[in-house]
């Protein structure tokens, strides 16, 4: 059983006695009647030949409370598409599937290059913002939940908890944070635990209490893919398009409502998905491109709110991470001996290495351009600029869905 303690300035909701899904369930169903619910998947198609989609699936053929399904669907041909298409007839929810290679769907995108709209290149964050934009388009929900399809684990209460505090509207929250514990037979989580945290918190130490570092250290998982929120916050939120996009998404949740009004939820004993190399000599790609877009997002967000970086202060970042980060070792290593799980000290000190020569390359980039990548323009400014795009996103969809 995990505890009920309170710790930050959001509401944490834990996992207490044994569940009911049945009782979550049926609730939902009836918060659902007012409130309908839509079920947004960023997928690629490799991950349908793999061992998660096909059990999430299985497991959301059986849910009755959401109102529509949309997958954002990358890499991946036309033939590809229609298979997906099939693949996923089985639920009984409407799904609706984004081609984004699609020929309906790259005219989207054109035109809003052509009116000046950059929305960043093919990955998750443009996937979601492109979703997003569709369930706008439609109008048929009121809350909309986002979870990851490398999900080897999943089960469908993970989705029940997940949607529960935002569609409940006696709870009043419009955004909700899913966590659970990156645990097999040995710690995982590398870049919450071993950057993450000792980043927001080497920072608190250098620059003083500040607002958004507080909210941000209060998420006992601040990377993870899954959350749920109003379709309202889905319409004013920007969003970035690279590894960037979480912490970047609880940026602008911050900046646009207050934290009472954010919580985040136990949705699973067990989480297991795909793991991403640590990449420590090449940035362009596994944790250590993850590692520089995080750290570019919160240097980002904190210069904008007001903190003045010098090379200096990123000087004394990197030596105060350092330390902060080697302490956690320690307390991780004893956390895992006194629970019998592996931990390999050398492949830690690694990680910590390699984040250590993120935090530097970040700086280094920032310092170059405070501007950095741009965020993806939430939907009201698109609107704003091309009154027409969310009808022309609908029917690109609903073309490519006949």
């Amino acid at each position: 059983m995990t505890d009920f303690y309170q710790t930050g300035v959001i509401t944490t909701l834990h996992q207490l006695g044994k569940s009911s899904l049945e009782r979550l369930e049926s609730e939902l169903h009836g918060f659902a009647k007012t409130r309908p619910i839509a079920l947004v998947l960023p997928a690629l198609y490799s991950e349908f030949e793999g061992p998660a989609m096909p059990g999430i699936i299985k497991e959301l053929g059986k849910v009755n409370y959401l109102n529509e399904i949309v997958l954002a669907l990358d890499s991946a041909s036309e033939s590809q598409f229609q298979r997906v298409r099939e693949l996923m007839s089985p639920i009984p929810t409407e799904v609706k599937i984004i081609h984004n290679k699609g020929k309906r769907i790259t005219e989207v995108y054109e035109t809003l290059a052509r009116n000046g709209i950059d929305v960043g290149v093919q990955g998750k964050g443009r996937s979601v913002w492109m979703m997003y934009g569709y369930v706008l388009a439609r109008g048929r929900s009121d809350v909309i939940a986002l979870h990851d399809c490398d999900i080897v684990t999943y089960n469908r209460e993970l989705l029940a908890r997940l949607c529960y505090p935002v569609a409940n509207p006696n709870l009043d929250y419009v955004f909700c944070k899913g966590f659970y514990s990156r645990v097999s037979n040995k710690m995982n989580g590398r870049v919450t635990r071993l950057l993450v945290t000792p980043l927001v918190r080497s920072l608190q130490q250098l620059v003083g209490p500040h607002a958004f570092l507080a909210f941000l250290d209060s998420f006992r998982y601040a990377l993870s893919g899954e959350f749920c929120m109003t379709t309202e916050l889905a319409r004013v939120n920007r969003i970035p398009w690279d590894w960037g996009l979480e912490v970047g998404s609880l940026a602008e949740v911050h900046r646009n409502y207050s934290p009472r009004r954010v919580c985040q939820v136990d949705i699973a004993t067990t989480y297991e998905h795909k793991h991403q190399i640590l990449s420590p000599d090449d940035a362009s790609k596994g944790l250590m491109k993850m590692a520089v877009d995080i750290c570019k997002s919160v240097f980002r967000t904190l210069a904008s709110e007001g903190v003045v970086f010098s090379d200096g202060l990123f000087k004394s970042l990197l030596v105060t991470y350092l330390r902060h980060a080697e302490d956690t070792i320690m307390k991780y290593e004893a956390d895992a001996t006194i629970n019998g799980l592996s931990f390999d000290r050398h492949e830690e000190a690694k990680a910590v290495e390699t984040f250590t020569n993120a935090i530097a390359m970040a700086a280094q980039a920032f310092m170059e351009s405070p501007m950095g990548t741009p965020l993806i323009p939430n939907w009201n400014r698109v609107v704003a600029a091309i009154p027409d795009i969310l009808d022309m996103l609908k029917m690109a969809v609903e073309e490519d869905n006949k």
